[in-house]
């Protein structure tokens, strides 16, 4: 459900952004927004406390992003407040996001590895999985030790699992069939 509440909140802000020319940059403001109520869990529950009227809340969203965020931003926080959505914040900066990868054919993966990869490494793995794929790909490393070897590649729903632990699993598998 708040997913969908999250999807629908996007879309507005999205389609603004379309007719406006400014997707880009409501991204960047509302990813600077979420990344400060991540940080500052305090502010985040005082726009949600329901002691506090909706009209204190907005006066606080205007006096500390005055001059900071776009007047669409400022009007959209203003309705999240009004609407006590504020909370989902999070969630519809996903789907925003979502919004525009599909917009620009971007898909965003992860490759987890062992050790940090090279940049060649990362270049090379981003240009196959374009070509494959048939998107432009942003992609980033993360390091597990857990996967020993090789490459866990996770992209939306797929994954593809290149790692060394996922082979001896496998092996080993075999092998108690074979025992039992």
């Amino acid at each position: 459900m708040a997913k969908l509440v999250a999807s629908r909140y996007a879309n507005a802000l999205f389609e603004v952004g379309v007719l406006e020319g400014t997707t880009a940059a409501l991204n960047d403001e509302l990813k600077v927004i979420v990344d400060l109520f991540n940080e500052n869990e305090d502010f985040l529950k005082i726009l949600r406390a329901p002691l506090i009227s909706k009209e204190e809340k907005k006066a606080l969203v205007e006096k500390i992003y005055d001059n900071k965020a776009s007047l669409e931003m400022m009007n959209f926080l203003k309705v999240l407040i009004d609407k006590d959505r504020i909370g989902i914040i999070d969630e519809i900066f996903t789907e925003f996001k979502t919004l525009i990868n599909e917009k620009e054919n971007i898909l965003e993966a992860v490759a987890i590895t062992a050790v940090p990869m090279s940049e060649k490494d990362l270049n090379n793995l981003k240009q196959k999985l374009s070509e494959t794929k048939g998107k432009n790909i942003t992609l980033k490393n993360e390091v597990d030790s857990s996967v020993i070897g090789g490459v866990l590649v996770k992209m939306g729903n797929e994954e593809i699992d290149g790692t060394i632990k996922t082979r001896l699993e496998k092996l080993k598998d075999q092998l108690s069939q074979i025992i039992a």
